[in-house]
C-alpha cells in the first residue's frame, strides 16, 4: 500500500499521525531495535509529514557505529535522531514513570510505542481486512508487539480463525 512504509506499519501509524497533528506535536518519539522496520517507517512518516523524529534504540553497543547499520543509516538520513539504551534500560519502555519522564523531557514529541502498537495502531490494523477477505477461513500473520493481530481479530468475521506466529524468539505468546 506504500512504497516505503510496509503494510502493517502504514496502518499502525495512520491514526497516530492524525492524532499527533491534531494535538499540535512537532515530533514523533518511538522505540525499536536496530533492525526494526518500525524505526524507518516512523522516520519516513515524520519526514514526509513535517515532524522531527527521535528513536530510542535497544542496544547501546551499536551507538558508536550505528551508521554502518542500513536501517539506522536510512532513518538517520531521513532526519531521525537516536538515543541508544542498554537492554536493561530498554525494558522500561512501557513503565508509566519512565514514559512520564520522557513526555516531560520531550514535550513537543508524540509518543508512539514500540512497533506502533497502541489503541490507534490497532484501529488502523482493523482496516487490513476488507470485503474481499470475507471468504477466507484462516488469516495468518506474524506477531511482534501484537497490534496487527489485535486489529485482525477485531475486524474478522465469525467464521474466520486468526492465527499468529511469533516473529521473535520468545515464548511470550504461549
Amino acid at each position: 500500500i506504500h512504497d516505503i512504509i510496509s503494510g502493517n506499519k502504514f496502518r499502525k501509524l495512520k491514526f497516530n499521525l492524525i492524532k499527533a497533528k491534531e494535538l499540535g506535536y512537532r515530533g514523533l518519539l518511538t522505540f525499536g531495535g536496530a533492525y526494526s522496520n518500525h524505526i524507518p517507517a516512523v522516520a519516513y512518516a515524520a519526514n514526509t509529514n513535517g515532524f522531527k523524529s527521535l528513536g530510542f534504540i535497544r542496544g547501546e553497543e551499536i551507538a558508536n557505529n550505528y551508521l554502518e547499520n542500513p536501517t539506522l543509516k536510512y532513518s538517520h538520513d531521513l532526519g531521525m535522531k537516536f538515543n541508544f539504551l542498554s537492554r536493561s534500560n530498554y525494558k522500561h519502555k512501557t513503565n508509566k514513570d519512565y514514559l512520564n519522564k520522557l513526555k516531560n523531557k520531550f514535550k513537543d514529541y508524540y509518543l508512539i510505542p514500540e512497533g506502533g502498537t497502541n489503541a490507534l495502531g490497532v484501529l488502523g490494523c482493523q482496516e487490513i481486512l476488507n470485503a474481499k477477505d470475507k471468504d477466507f477461513d484462516y488469516i495468518c500473520c506474524s506477531v511482534g508487539t501484537g497490534g496487527t493481530i489485535c486489529g485482525l481479530i477485531n475486524s474478522s468475521n465469525e467464521n474466520q480463525k486468526i492465527i499468529g506466529f511469533s516473529s521473535i524468539n520468545k515464548n511470550y505468546l504461549l
